[in-house]
């Protein structure tokens, strides 16, 4: 029996619930069924294959028709890759012949020859008014005749899918590791957890829930079940709030907040006046989002409730009836007062504040004694941290440029990136040894002891998952700043996209640039061949989906990064369409192929943001020659229409040279704490397992390992974070 929740399992764990049903001869159906599944990149462990062996046919089929769908849709493939050139990557045409051969179609056509003539009298020719420019010229069918088959290579990705438990054990498992992660989730594990919360909301919980994101979803399932609220501070209600109203519980943006039913606010009140009745001095934290309290309590009405009186006091703080004064406002009269000590000896009853102000205060601090001073106290507190904060201060400590004129790079929640020039005063290399140290000493004390730590020595650059935001959905996806291998010939992107309402033109391109991070040339519509590489062709309108490709001979190209970007040229955003996605293919020379070939991705991530301009990853050749993918998942604001690789050209230059020199902290770093004098440490060469259980860190999960062990691959690396 299927689940309509496994494919939430399989995604996030590459494993299959346990497939249940009648016991039989399905050992045919099982192995049609891992042929099908190589055919896409993936196939079945030996331990699964034997159980569904075991089972009747229609038990294996059932599973097979499940799994295959959601593993074409991982991979991309899903959706018909039909590109406009019909032989590409063969037979690309130079840019300008092309564009003189649409004139010259069009001039042929009874229909359009005068308003060619007429532009052509400017000296101006719009491409988009030309019949033959932005629309396939053949069918998808036509298109896949002229393409030999795919010949297969050791090269080629394979995804193992292995055995899981229950389908009720596996969705619990998966629900109780988001629920209590502690890092944010990304948009999709959100909305994975909001369908799981409901499904689990009558059974067992996680401990804590540290993320006040996900604090709010598990409280939308428990409230709509009829369960206890898990709620510590006034802010919890009010994300909770936020989330019943369909809107936004990060509070990063408005909400419309309607459609909350009398129950619910009533459980709201009741809520707030737990918490405040518990400590009013929690009632600080309105000032933080006052605006929002003044709405929720115009749906609430608490004054219709008398009973819960503490709850009156939050909407008498927001609305200025009350004073209540904040931890940050009396730290921020310090600062103004130029006392970074006092602020530090405050922030100590905040020590997550105490850590994120820590940069401001050292550099504010003009005597030896007072940085002595502020690094005692964050001292102090660093036990009653969160692992995450001392992690992210960790990083930012060791990018701290004691020199001015250095470059700066921002990346909000969205991804959305931009850079400006690093004008703040020094933090001197004593205090940031000082703290690098004490903030190491805790984290070592921390993480968890391993007595074998068997590791892939792939996944040793793989950046922490400080947040999940810093994640885009997909498949092979490693984090921000996440540095990966690329052993292949040719270098192939791919951009998909299907508009929901309206004409859309995304444009795929990748700019060259040289090790001085200036741009030696781009591939694009208006350039679709240059050394080493060409452009399938533009698609200007997606009604049933588009697909462009670049293909890269890695041999040939010129400079030292590449920059893969997919462009909003005119239509729908990001988060509009009703489906975007990019990716990227690795295939030795003489394999052919059609131009997608799900065995051969090697990543594909959901594009979403707000910005007009995506740039999910960084291609990068080494001294030594080999080229390495630097993961970004960043966006650029870009105009509102007709965004061009070349007019974006200083502005991506510049955050590539602020984003690439920056260094993240990696698995290296974090399983450097783990080996203590008593762990056995095993550098895994891909064949070898060891008897006994271990701790395997890794981007695949090997087969055959000890039932015992502890297993973290990119799907779970975020339980390697300290709490």
């Amino acid at each position: 029996m299927v689940h309509r929740l496994d494919p939430l399992v399989l995604r996030h764990t590459h494993r299959v619930p346990c497939p249940t049903g009648a016991a039989g001869e399905g050992v045919v159906a099982a192995r049609q069924f891992d042929a099908a599944l190589m055919s896409v990149g993936f196939k079945l462990s030996a331990q699964l294959l034997d159980h569904l062996s075991g089972l009747s046919e229609a038990a294996v089929v059932d599973t097979a028709v499940q799994t295959l769908g959601t593993v074409r849709e991982m991979a991309g493939d899903h959706v018909q890759h039909h590109t406009y050139f019909i032989d590409f990557p063969s037979n690309v045409p130079d840019t300008l012949d092309f564009w003189v051969q649409c004139i010259a179609e069009a001039l042929a056509d009874d229909s359009t020859r005068a308003s060619v003539l007429e532009q052509l009298s400017t000296g101006v020719v719009d491409l988009l008014t030309l019949p033959s420019y932005g629309n396939h010229r053949h069918t998808y069918a036509e298109m896949l005749t002229r393409h030999d088959e795919l010949i297969a290579a050791a090269g080629d990705r394979m995804t193992v899918l292995h055995l899981g438990g229950s389908a009720d054990d596996e969705l619990t498992s998966l629900y109780l590791a988001l629920a209590a992660s502690t890092t944010p989730l990304g948009d999709e594990g959100l909305r994975d957890l909001k369908d799981l919360a409901g499904h689990c909301a009558d059974g067992p919980q996680p401990a804590e829930i540290p993320v006040r994101e996900n604090r709010a979803v598990v409280n939308e399932a428990r409230l709509k079940a009829g369960a206890g609220l898990l709620l510590d501070t006034v802010t919890d209600v009010l994300r909770l709030a936020c989330a019943l109203a369909g809107g936004d519980a990060a509070l990063q943006e408005p909400t419309r907040l309607r459609g909350i039913s009398r129950p619910a606010r009533r459980a709201l009140l009741a809520g707030l006046d737990a918490v405040v009745g518990a400590a009013p001095a929690k009632l600080a934290d309105v000032h933080a989002h006052r605006e929002m309290w003044k709405r929720l309590g115009e749906r609430l009405h608490p004054h219709e409730y008398p009973q819960w009186p503490h709850a009156a006091d939050v909407f008498a703080v927001a609305r200025g009836e009350r004073a209540v004064r904040t931890l940050d406002s009396r730290a921020e009269e310090m600062h103004t007062l130029l006392d970074p000590v006092g602020a530090a000896e405050l922030l100590k009853a905040a020590p997550g504040k105490l850590f994120r102000s820590l940069d401001r205060m050292l550099r504010s601090a003009f005597t030896q004694d007072e940085r002595d001073a502020v690094v005692a106290a964050a001292e102090q507190v660093v036990p009653a941290v969160s692992g995450r904060v001392l992690l992210s201060v960790r990083e930012h400590l060791h990018n701290r440029a004691e020199s001015t004129g250095e470059q700066r790079v921002f990346v909000n929640r969205s991804g959305r990136a931009w850079v400006t020039e690093d004008t703040r005063a020094p933090v001197f290399a004593p205090e940031r040894e000082r703290m690098t140290a004490a903030i190491d000493a805790e984290l070592r004390r921390r993480v968890p002891a391993a007595d074998h730590l068997l590791i892939d020595p792939d996944v040793l650059d793989v950046a922490l998952p400080l947040s999940g935001k810093a994640t885009a959905a997909g498949l092979g996806v490693l984090p921000r700043g996440s540095v990966s291998p690329v052993d292949g010939e040719l270098l192939r992107f791919f951009a998909y996209w299907k508009q929901t309402a309206r004409s859309t033109d995304y444009d795929l391109s990748a700019a060259l640039l040289d090790v001085d991070y200036s741009t030696l040339t781009w591939l694009s519509y208006t350039n679709l061949r240059d050394v080493g590489g060409v452009h399938s062709g533009d698609i200007t309108d997606a009604p049933d989906g588009a697909s462009e490709f670049i293909d890269l001979r890695l041999d040939q190209v010129r400079g030292t990064c590449i920059v893969p970007q997919v462009n909003i040229f005119s239509g729908e955003g990001f988060e509009e369409v009703e489906e975007s996605f990019f990716g990227f293919m690795l295939r030795g020379t003489e394999q052919q192929g059609r131009p997608f070939e799900p065995r051969t991705v090697r990543m594909k991530s959901d594009l979403r943001g707000p910005g007009r301009v995506a740039l999910p990853l960084v291609f990068l050749r080494g001294s030594d020659g080999r080229w390495r993918a630097k993961w970004l998942h960043l966006c650029l604001t870009g105009s509102p229409s007709y965004n061009r690789v070349e007019d974006n050209r200083v502005t991506v230059a510049t955050l590539m040279r602020a984003v690439v020199e920056r260094e993240q902290l990696t698995v290296r770093f974090l399983t450097g704490l783990m080996t203590g004098s008593a762990t056995t440490v095993t550098v895994w060469d891909g064949k070898t397992i060891p008897e006994g259980p271990v701790t395997y860190i890794g981007l695949e999960r090997p087969e055959k390992l000890h039932p015992g062990s502890r297993i973290v691959t990119p799907g779970n690396l975020r339980d390697l974070i300290p709490a």
